[in-house]
């Protein structure tokens, strides 16, 4: 039989218009995993299908915050097919934060919970049995008495003298940074900022958390290998930072891991905290048998990380001819009862103040609050996006009390080359200035001369 082949575009692979200038803006390129994709030969980690798996389902809490004061299995391992039920006493190293991977600490979140549940999901017990359906009868017949404690769940309650401490790991209800109780930007001198303004405004903020949602859950397959290493078939959006955390948890040498991802359904951040393996890892290596751990779509909306819900109050010191010359803004990152990801977002987010503009004094204390709720981390932009929502509300907001152009303040504001931001370094590549331009002229916004004369590169008057 014939085949015809037909030339490869090398423009599929690397980009390249057809002028041969290797540009893709302003050109359709298409992915380079499309085609697998739309054809369906595109393998995901479920596709796995291995003899003698084995099927894991979790036991979550039932409550927002309480001891357990009583764990029976009994009836779970009488089950038929159920195999064995993990607890925290089976887990080599049964405290996990992301953060340990650069030094951040401390641990502060069970595998699997040992006396004490911080929000309603957290893990308790891992049932492992022959079949899907076996691992979930085993599951309802799990035995957990609880003590009720009392729960938090609002960013300033939980600051609050007297409020209920969420995490004993971490001793109060806020991450340290660096002594602080908060990361902090002290730039200039605000209060005098305010004091000679012509106008003060000051707005709050709010946002809820944002689940990912997306299409394929959360989910791994582990395979004991005849060498005694694990192979970790994965849908994580980092494979050597799901390897390093796991093989920590594991209290195993890195090499003893092989993770196989790099197809993913769907992440968009909330896949790169490493949740699903370590137990599946654990109960590979106690049955010695394929173990399958896949996250219920209730699962994905109730216990997977979130983007963390924000409080921002924002107050600006304004002259009547626009320029905002002193930003205080005070933020409220909703953690969750545990610190994955969230204490990096916090800094992030107090990196990207006071936004795109060139502020002289800036004020930030930026908290990272522990809370009776799921735990946060990443999403596309963790820690600025929900931040940009906020800040350039407020420049809409203070254009409009001004009676002033939104798009002038902007640019009177907008930050140029050479500028020092608030967190001490030199900005460099700004382009706000000709961005805010180009899409005046695009929709027919009018701007004067003075202000399509401005440039990114250089400051007015200099």
């Amino acid at each position: 039989m014939n085949h015809r082949v037909n030339p490869i575009d090398k423009s599929y692979f690397a980009g390249e218009r057809r002028d041969g200038d290797f540009t893709v803006i302003g050109s359709v390129v298409q992915r380079s995993d499309v085609l697998g994709h739309v054809t369906g030969r595109t393998e995901f980690f479920e596709d796995l299908a291995l003899p003698d798996m084995l099927h894991l389902k979790m036991y979550r809490s039932e409550r927002h915050h309480a001891r357990i004061s009583g764990l029976d299995v009994t009836e779970a391992l009488a089950v038929p097919g159920v195999v064995r039920v993990l607890t925290h006493a089976d887990i080599p190293n049964n405290l996990y934060t992301p953060l340990k991977l650069i030094g951040v600490g401390p641990d502060d979140e069970p595998i699997l919970a040992e006396d004490t549940v911080r929000y309603l999901g957290d893990p308790i017990c891992a049932v492992i049995a022959e079949t899907e359906a076996a691992a979930y009868e085993g599951v309802s017949r799990v035995r957990v008495d609880y003590t009720d404690l009392p729960a938090v769940f609002d960013v300033e309650e939980a600051l609050a003298e007297g409020a209920p401490l969420v995490n004993e790991y971490q001793g109060q209800n806020h991450f340290i940074y660096e002594g602080h109780h908060c990361r902090r930007i002290r730039f200039g001198d605000v209060d005098k900022a305010f004091a000679e303004a012509d106008h003060v405004f000051e707005w709050r903020y709010q946002s809820a958390p944002i689940e990912q949602a997306p299409a394929e859950t959360t989910g791994c397959v582990v395979v004991p290998q005849a060498d005694g290493r694990l192979r970790v078939h994965s849908d994580t959006q980092a494979c050597f930072f799901t390897l390093d955390n796991t093989a920590l948890i594991l209290e195993t040498p890195f090499n003893k891991l092989r993770v196989v991802g790099g197809t993913v359904g769907g992440g968009f951040g909330g896949k790169v905290d490493v949740v699903v393996e370590p137990v599946a890892c654990v109960g590979a290596m106690l049955t010695g048998r394929p173990v399958k751990f896949v996250y219920t779509r209730y699962e994905e909306m109730q216990v997977s990380s979130p983007r963390a819900a924000e409080r921002i109050y924002i107050k600006d010191a304004v002259m009547n001819d626009g320029r905002i010359t002193g930003r205080k803004v005070t933020l409220y990152v909703d953690a969750g009862a545990y610190a994955r990801h969230s204490p990096y977002g916090t800094t992030k987010a107090a990196a990207h103040l006071p936004g795109p503009y060139s502020i002289p004094n800036v004020w930030a204390d930026c908290h990272c609050v522990f809370t009776n709720r799921t735990p946060s981390s990443a999403m596309r932009g963790f820690g600025v996006t929900i931040g940009d929502f906020a800040l350039e509300t407020q420049m809409d907001r203070i254009a409009r009390e001004l009676g002033m152009d939104p798009l002038r303040l902007r640019l009177i504001n907008a930050y140029r080359d050479g500028d020092m931001k608030a967190h001490r370094k030199i900005a460099e590549g700004t382009a706000l200035v000709e961005v805010i331009q180009k899409a005046a002229e695009m929709v027919g916004h009018e701007l004067p001369d003075a202000y399509r004369r401005m440039s990114s590169t250089h400051r007015e008057g200099r």
